[in-house]
């Protein structure tokens, strides 16, 4: 069975399963509790980003790795000492690694694959 990811999230379940949850609004719009019991998981999840995000967000427990499919972005990363800018045009990846704060500045639309774990990420709104 084929599977859009940004149809369908994947959750990678601690016991080496997998599990199609619905994407998009459906998914976010689910409510607090079961998006925390998500967390707890890896997810792989794809978005289209057609403008400079809104917040910056951190991941407390693990790495995060983003793979630009297409367009132009730079992210930024804040470790608490410095902010990085990492352009990323075409296709290519970035890990953040857990702990950094990031965002991302969208220069032409582009679609992105995320593998992360979600559990207790934090959000800052972008200065």
């Amino acid at each position: 069975m084929v599977i859009d990811p940004s149809h369908t999230y994947i959750s990678l379940v601690s016991d080496g399963n997998t599990q199609k949850l619905p994407g998009g609004e459906a998914f976010w719009s689910l409510p607090e509790s079961e998006l925390a019991a998500h967390g707890e998981n890896w997810m792989l999840l794809e978005f289209e980003c057609a403008s400079d995000w809104e917040t910056w967000e951190m991941h407390p427990h693990g790495d995060e790795f983003i793979y630009l499919l297409s367009g132009d972005v730079t992210l930024q990363l804040d470790d608490g000492n410095a902010v990085t800018s990492v352009p990323v045009r075409g296709r290519g990846a970035v890990i953040v690694p857990r702990g950094v704060w990031h965002t991302a500045k969208v220069h032409a639309p582009s679609r992105m694959l995320f593998a992360t774990l979600g559990k207790e990420t934090r959000h800052r709104p972008v200065a």
